[in-house]
């Protein structure tokens, strides 16, 4: 009897920074979950990126646990997938001093986000913020992922990493993966509620622009009832529409209903009770997640001890690539 196809390997780390929005749920989290099903997936919270803006150390730390409560509320089962958190796998940053004797300074210096962030944070420029890509290559690197969930701002970064990996390869012979982006089902771009020309982002000033996914119910129809629209009052998807398409957006991806049936079911009605609907859709769709994380983030136990578990799992593959390289690369080994 032949063994299984094995299922290709699948990354996807998330930064412990403020809670995700509903447009990173929409757009990445809740499709994390569907590409399990065909994928040996590893989910990280990646605790080592985030201390290149210098976080308050108690904070991180709680910002830790509740992104990594996230991660098993939103679905993703820690005994079908391997749930864990970056720095509890020292191999991470010991493959990264590898790979930056193997990363050219002036294709590290063309990161397009190391430019922007340099330009932001002119206070703190650091080595850091410089060496991310190499710290992520290794991420990505050690689990021989075959592929990698990227936006379009992250794009640049999985190519440095295939280049590293390349290089890696032709000096020292076959040891890395190379990776390719994920291209599974696309997930819904979610626009501000507040300017539905910009995207939805947890950075926004404006506390009505954004939907927490751990909001409670009645913020969450407050900031849809304040959502911009437009004067005709009529619920169609239409060019200079903004405001209706994105919720019409949100309202498609809650039920599932395409644009024709939304119409069809909003013919004649206003937008007071468009709005009503798709806010009572969202508080719906995100109030098992909502329960679930209230469970995990008051059992600080239970969430060390899976965090253990997944660490030690994901221990034993990083290490394997680990003893691979520094063999390759002549450290003398222990065993």
């Amino acid at each position: 009897m032949s063994n299984p196809e094995k299922k290709p390997i699948v990354l996807s780390c998330i930064q412990p920074t403020s809670i995700p929005t509903l447009g990173n749920y929409f757009g990445a989290l809740k499709n994390w979950k569907l590409m399990s099903k065909d994928n040996d997936c590893l989910f990280a919270v990646a605790d080592l990126h985030a201390l290149t803006v210098h976080p308050e150390p108690a904070k991180l730390r709680q910002q830790t646990l509740e992104m990594y409560s996230i991660l098993l509320s939103i679905g993703l089962d820690p005994v079908k997938n391997i749930v864990f958190i970056q720095s509890h796998v020292p191999a991470h940053a010991e493959l990264a001093w590898i790979l930056n004797c193997y990363t050219q300074f002036g294709e590290a210096s063309r990161m397009t986000q190391f430019k922007e962030k340099s330009i932001k944070h002119t206070d703190n420029v650091n080595v850091g913020l410089f060496d991310y890509p190499v710290l992520m290559a290794a991420d990505i690197l050690l689990y021989q992922a075959n592929f990698v969930p990227v936006g379009a701002d992250q794009k640049q970064h999985l190519e440095i990493a295939r280049d590293i990996a390349d290089r890696f390869n032709n000096i020292r012979g076959n040891t890395f993966t190379l990776p390719e982006p994920y291209i599974g089902k696309l997930g819904a771009k979610i626009m501000s509620l507040q300017d539905p020309t910009a995207k939805m982002s947890k950075s926004d000033t404006n506390p009505k622009a954004s939907v927490s996914i751990l909001d409670e119910p009645d913020v969450i129809m407050k900031k849809f009832k304040s959502a911009v629209t437009d004067s005709e009052a009529k619920v169609r998807y239409a060019e200079g529409k903004d405001g209706i398409n994105n919720l019409m957006v949100i309202y498609s991806c809650c039920t599932g209903k395409s644009f024709e049936d939304i119409e069809d079911e909003f013919y004649g009605k206003g937008y007071g009770d468009f709005k009503e609907c798709v806010a009572q859709a969202v508080i719906d769709e995100l109030k098992p997640v909502k329960e679930n994380f209230e469970k995990y983030i008051s059992d600080k136990e239970l969430l060390m001890k899976t965090a253990a578990d997944g660490a030690e799992k994901a221990l034993r593959l990083a290490n394997r690539t680990l003893y691979k390289a520094k063999k390759k690369v002549g450290l003398l080994l222990d065993r």
